[in-house]
């Protein structure tokens, strides 16, 4: 897992963040899936907070090692004091001032404080590794999006070649029909029809066109890069068998999943608490020394002491007996949470391993309802040129063979979200 975080920091910090679009994705641009991943890792807003969070809980560790070394102060001081006298009678008669001067150096060690100080450490680094696992589900779900959407502009961009294709149909069905009624073989009626399925034919490109700009603006969305310029994306959307089991799926998952990890970090952290909060039972022991110079009076008297200070907690008002309870509190929170974690997990990859396998079976049905569709559709068409068929035949199998074309896309789009899907639920890339 930090080997995959460190290459993302590396990733990072060598592109700015700040870059504009043009500097990410050059116009015209060749993109595949991994290039699209590449500039996800490096743009979106999400990972860079997820970063700083994990950089805030690295800082923390330093704060908890704080405590080890000694606390050196300076401090200065300067005053001025006026005290009036006063005659038997209660009258003031003059004031005397006095003027104080003090500079030094005050050091404080802690000596011994039966491992607080090295819990505090330890809790803190427990902490950094539940966030870097943070870091890495947010990376995980980054790259989920991009593939759904790269996968969906793909989709898209099929459904609009059909639907082009389709209008080219029906195009020609209405020279043919044209034709037909110009030598008389035809009625008009034909010809109506014709005009009528293209124009329709026509209006559902322009809606597939659409849709491939906003599958391009969701892309560009998920990559982090909205104003991003024109390119052109490489199409792997056709099938390539997924071979895994479920059993293997989900070794892997529990054993790579980040979100599992960050909450057994956690768990442990809150362990640690639990000791860290019985320490406050403990005694403190902790050496001081100093130097200073002072006085009423130029030049400053030199002096130094040296000492140490034990401290005991005879009572608090029940405070550590409360916080010992509150820290094995929360460790029975995060061990439920880790309990129902895992069923989440367990189900994550259930769902994920099915849809593929639904996925998988749909694909060959759905290229068979494409041949058919083909041969039924030159059928109709065949009958109609002869002269025996009649435009509502010819209408129905260019609509059943466009269904049957986009339901293969959906069908081949279907199966590779499914396979990133399936992916994510692993926490394999």
């Amino acid at each position: 897992m930090k080997q995959f975080v460190t290459i993302v920091l590396f990733l990072i910090f060598i592109m700015p963040f700040k870059a504009g679009a043009e500097d990410i994705i050059k116009k015209g641009e060749s993109l595949n899936l991994e290039r699209c991943v590449e500039i996800a890792l490096k743009r979106q807003p999400t990972i860079i907070a997820a970063m700083n969070t994990a950089n805030a809980n690295q800082n923390k560790i330093g704060e908890a090692k704080a405590n080890y070394y000694p606390q050196i102060d300076w401090s200065s001081s300067a005053s001025r004091t006026s005290v009036g006298q006063r005659t038997s009678f209660g009258f003031a008669t003059r004031s005397v001032i006095y003027n104080s001067y003090s500079t030094g150096v005050t050091l404080n060690q802690n000596i011994f404080d039966f491992g607080k100080t090295a819990s505090q450490v330890k809790i803190q680094r427990l902490n950094y590794d539940s966030s870097l696992s943070d870091f890495e589900n947010v990376s995980n779900q980054i790259i989920f999006n991009v593939k759904q959407t790269y996968y969906g502009v793909l989709q898209a961009k099929r459904n609009r070649d059909v639907s082009a294709d389709t209008v080219k149909q029906f195009q020609q069905h209405l020279d043919q029909a044209k034709g037909f009624y110009e030598v008389g073989t035809k009625p008009k009626f034909d010809v109506t029809k014709a005009e009528v399925d293209l124009s329709n034919a026509k209006l559902n490109l322009i809606k597939a066109e659409n849709a491939v700009r906003i599958a391009v603006a969701n892309l560009n969305n998920a990559m982090g890069v909205p104003d991003a310029p024109e390119y052109i994306l490489e199409d792997n959307l056709s099938f390539q068998k997924y071979n895994i089991t479920f059993e293997d799926a989900l070794t892997k998952a529990y054993k790579n999943r980040p979100d599992l990890i960050s909450i057994i970090a956690k768990k442990q952290a809150a362990e640690r608490s639990v000791d860290l909060a019985k320490k406050g039972y403990y005694p403190v022991l902790t050496g001081t020394a100093g130097y200073e110079y002072a006085g009423n009076t130029f030049p400053l008297e030199r002096g130094w002491n040296i000492g140490a200070t034990f401290s005991f907690p005879l009572f608090s008002g029940f405070l550590t007996k409360y916080q010992v309870e509150e820290a094995k509190a929360n460790l029975n929170v995060l061990s439920a949470n880790e309990e129902s974690l895992r069923q989440t997990v367990f189900l994550d990859v259930q769902q994920a391993y099915l849809n593929l396998k639904q996925a998988e079976d749909s694909i060959p049905a759905a290229e068979l309802g494409v041949i058919q569709a083909e041969e039924n559709f030159e059928i109709a068409n065949g009958r109609y040129t002869a002269g025996v068929g009649n435009p509502i035949e010819v209408t129905d199998a260019e609509i059943l063979l466009l269904n049957a074309k986009l339901s293969y896309i959906q069908a081949l789009y279907d199966y590779k979200v499914a396979r990133a899907n399936l992916e994510k639920a692993m926490a394999m890339r």
